[in-house]
Formats: C-alpha cells, sequence, structure tokens
C-alpha cells in the first residue's frame, strides 16, 4: 500500500510539473525561476533532516549517490526548463514517458536487470515510431518546437542514466538523505549558472509564477523525488519509472484545460504508438505467457 500510495502522489506530481515549469517562468528568465525552486526545495529538506534529527552523511559513497542523483536535478532538469519555452507542457511530460524504456535499456547493460525478449523488442519499436509522430509533429507547432523536443529527450537520456547510476551506488541511504545531499549540489551549480548566464533579478512576478515556483519547490523538488527516490530503493531500475500511463495524457489535457495549449491529432496518435509500446515493454511477456498457458488449458478451443 506505501508503494501504491507513492505511486499515485507521483503521478499526480509529475503530470502538473510540465504547466508548473512553464507557469513559474512567466514574467523571469527560467534559469532563475529554476534556481528560486531549488533553493526552496533546498531549505525544506534541510529542515526537515534538522526536525527529524537525520544525519546527512558525506562518505565516498554517499558522494556518489548524491551526485548521481544530481545528475537528475540538475543536467536533466535544466534541459527541460529550456527545451518547455519552446513545447506544450502535454508534449513535455508525452515524452518523459520514454523514460522507462531507456532506463530498461541502460538497467540491461549495467545491472543486468532483464534480457531482451520479443516483446520488449517491439514495445521499442512501437515507441520510437511514437517518437518519430511526435517529433513530426513539432514542425507544426513552431520553428522552435524541434529543439524543445531534442532539448527533452537529452533530458531523458540525463534521467536514465542518473536513474540507474543510483540504483547501482544508493546503498542504505534514505529517499530524504538522497534529495537532501541532491539538491545541496544541484543548488550550488544553478546559482552559478545563473550568474553566468543570467545574473538578472525579475523586476515583476506574477501571482501564478510565485505560486508554481512555491509548488515546483515544495512538491516538485522535495516530495516527489523523495517518493521517486523511495520507488527507485524499492523497485527496478526499469519499473520505477513506469508510474503509470495515464500520465501523459493527464498533462495534454491539463495543459489544453488550464494554458489553452492546442495539439494535434498526430501527437494523440503518437501518445497512443508510445504508451502501447510502453504497455508491451513492461507487459508484453506477461500477457504472452497467460494467452499461452489459457491456449493449453484443457477444453481450450
Amino acid at each position: 500500500m506505501q508503494v501504491l500510495a507513492a505511486f499515485a502522489a507521483v503521478v499526480i506530481i509529475w503530470s502538473t510539473t510540465p504547466l508548473a515549469i512553464q507557469w513559474s517562468s512567466e514574467g523571469q528568465g527560467f534559469l532563475f525561476s529554476v534556481f528560486s525552486r531549488m533553493v526552496l526545495g533546498t531549505l525544506l529538506c534541510l529542515t526537515i533532516i534538522k526536525v527529524m534529527g537525520i544525519a546527512l552523511p558525506w562518505h565516498k559513497n554517499a558522494r556518489q549517490a548524491y551526485l548521481a542523483a544530481a545528475l537528475s536535478v540538475y543536467d536533466a532538469m535544466l534541459c527541460v526548463y529550456w527545451g518547455a519555452q519552446f513545447i506544450p507542457s502535454g508534449i513535455v511530460s508525452v515524452l518523459f514517458r520514454l523514460t522507462p524504456i531507456a532506463t530498461g535499456i541502460l538497467a540491461i547493460i549495467w545491472l543486468g536487470e532483464h534480457s531482451f525478449t520479443v516483446t520488449r523488442i517491439i514495445g521499442l519499436l512501437l515507441a520510437i515510431a511514437g517518437l518519430a509522430v511526435v517529433f513530426g509533429s513539432g514542425f507544426s507547432l513552431g520553428e522552435k518546437a524541434v529543439f524543445g523536443i531534442c532539448a527533452v529527450l537529452i533530458s531523458i537520456s540525463l534521467t536514465a542514466i542518473s536513474t540507474v547510476w543510483l540504483k547501482r551506488v544508493n546503498g542504505d541511504l534514505s529517499p530524504i538523505v538522497v534529495t537532501t545531499g541532491a539538491l545541496i549540489i544541484s543548488t550550488l551549480l544553478y546559482f552559478l549558472t545563473w550568474t553566468f548566464f543570467d545574473g538578472q533579478l525579475p523586476t515583476q512576478l506574477s501571482t501564478r509564477a510565485f505560486s508554481a515556483t512555491v509548488y515546483l519547490g515544495v512538491f516538485g523538488s522535495v516530495f516527489g523525488f523523495i517518493l521517486f527516490f523511495y520507488l527507485l530503493k524499492n523497485l527496478e531500475a526499469s519499473r520505477a519509472t513506469l508510474l503509470t500511463l495515464i500520465t501523459p495524457v493527464l498533462a495534454l489535457l491539463l495543459g489544453h484545460v488550464f494554458n489553452n495549449e492546442r495539439v494535434g491529432i498526430e501527437v494523440w496518435f503518437g501518445t497512443g504508438m508510445i504508451l502501447a509500446g510502453l504497455m508491451s515493454h513492461e507487459w508484453g511477456q506477461f500477457l504472452l505467457k497467460k494467452l499461452t498457458r489459457m491456449s493449453k488449458a484443457p477444453g481450450t478451443i
């Protein structure tokens, strides 16, 4: 039940995060937006571990875990924030549904979790075909949409590397410890990045942008990562990122309702292909075995 509750919470957080990212950047540069989010998240995490009396170790294994997690918190998220300027929030979520397949491939190579099967190969091909459809739709979303799609794809690759790396080195560190360590490192890097490339404080901040930044700092950066690292600690790396098949659809609907985002039929078609690929990748072998047993059962025609 704890794992199921964590799944449900992460689904809600990750479905709303792309839209919140776009809102938080209104009236301010995206670098200051993500830097502010990280500062808030870091302060909250430090408060939590202080109140709970949790030690924050910095031994070799802990440092490796923090760096592995920071790859997702800093590098991957920086790509998402930059790319979200050019594409609808729903498409960001749709593309991120490719993360379990990318993670699964790396987990096979790095962790030896599962070998390729026919259904996994079919799922991979379906997902690639769906990606091609979504990528093609980028040309109708504006001349810079392709840059946004490519940035999100780079983020997906970095997230997959971070997930498998963290699964390999995490050890017995608690999710709150990993989250805090990763946020400390990432906040410093974001500060340096913002100072070097921007360094400008916003002159005016809307209520929506402020609320979105607070939401991302509290839920997106703290509780979201804590729950995700909890899932990663209790599940195989290839399954920890398979939060649900409803997440991209929910994100598309949220973007349409609350941000007036228009997506064409080709995006929905590509989304369906990606989700079908995920189903085949994760559950195809199980369903195939079940059908085989049913066909061999006595009395089966």
